[in-house]
């Protein structure tokens, strides 16, 4: 069942053109109860999640009393509570019963958030991918392989997010092997000839890297990302390392300089927050979005 909004001039209110069945049928939001948009489209009894990021000491009285709150076992909300990712602990048919589960488990100081199962959706959007850094004095102008510029400034910056990544490119590789030659093996009388033969083919190469992705205060989606394994560190002149990994920590200095105000994580480098199921890009990517969402609602409510 899919709701459009629309306006009714005559009768100065708004009123929902619900279509179901091919027919249409027009609902008054305040005699339905339907206060919920979404933009010009919303999508009726759409499911919901709800958000929790695990405290940073997890005591037992905590787990007993959130497992009230969520109906399941302590050992259950023991698990999910743990770690250092936001967790998505459950799923439920109507904002309103998520909203009033979340507004519980804030009175125990846990920050939980309430997410509709679209904004779950892998993104669609071209990122920029930079190549490249220029800083200034308050911003920083960003080049991808191609010399497109993207430019940051303060207010652009919201969050600097590090994390670890195990990437798979195809590549072709060259192979060089040793082959018997029996012709000149005969020619010599018996002495054994082997001759070098090369041989290129299509390989996986797996390499796991650091990257860093900028987010502004609105979107999940981030502004620019760039890679270690990728990036032109040529802008840090003298100071450059023959590492990458220093490389990287030189340039996260330079950009947590350039925009004090921004926040930062790095928890996804941390040990046991590796991808472990079937899935590691879908669940880095919901990791990301997670650890943004969890920034964004602490900085708007104040909550920590």
């Amino acid at each position: 069942m899919v709701v459009f909004i629309n306006d009714d001039w005559r009768n100065n209110r708004r009123y929902m053109a619900c279509i179901l069945v091919g027919q249409e049928k027009r609902l008054d939001p305040q005699e339905n109860g339907l206060m919920n948009w979404a933009g010009d489209l919303m999508i009726v009894n759409e499911i919901v999640h709800i958000l929790v990021a695990p405290p940073d000491i997890l005591e037992t009285a905590l787990a007993k009393e959130a497992a009230e709150i969520l109906n399941i076992d302590s050992y259950a909300t023991h698990l999910l509570l743990s770690g250092k990712i936001p967790k998505l602990i459950g799923r439920y048919q109507s904002i309103a019963e998520a909203e009033l589960i979340v507004k519980r488990l804030k009175t125990l100081g846990l920050v939980a958030i309430v997410l509709k199962d679209s904004e779950l959706a892998e993104s669609s959007v071209t990122r920029f991918r930079a190549h490249a850094l220029k800083s200034g004095n308050s911003e920083v102008i960003f080049f991808d392989k191609g010399g497109q510029q993207n430019k940051l400034e303060s207010k652009d910056v919201f969050l600097i997010l590090k994390g670890k990544q195990q990437l798979s490119n195809e590549k072709d590789v060259t192979i060089t092997s040793l082959k018997f030659n029996l012709t000149a093996t005969v020619m010599t009388g018996g002495i054994p000839i082997w001759r070098k033969v090369k041989e290129t083919i299509k390989g996986n190469l797996n390499e796991a890297g650091y990257f860093v992705r900028i987010y502004d205060p609105i979107s999940t989606e981030p502004r620019v990302e760039f890679f270690e394994n990728y990036f032109d560190f040529s802008s840090l002149g003298a100071k450059i390392a023959p590492s990458s990994s220093i490389n990287l920590d030189s340039i996260i200095t330079e950009l947590r300089t350039v925009f004090p105000q921004a926040r930062f994580d790095d928890r996804l480098t941390q040990p046991g927050t590796s991808m472990s199921s079937d899935k590691p890009v879908r669940d880095l990517e919901l990791n990301c979005k997670f650890i943004y969402l969890y920034h964004q609602t602490v900085s708007i409510s104040g909550q920590l």
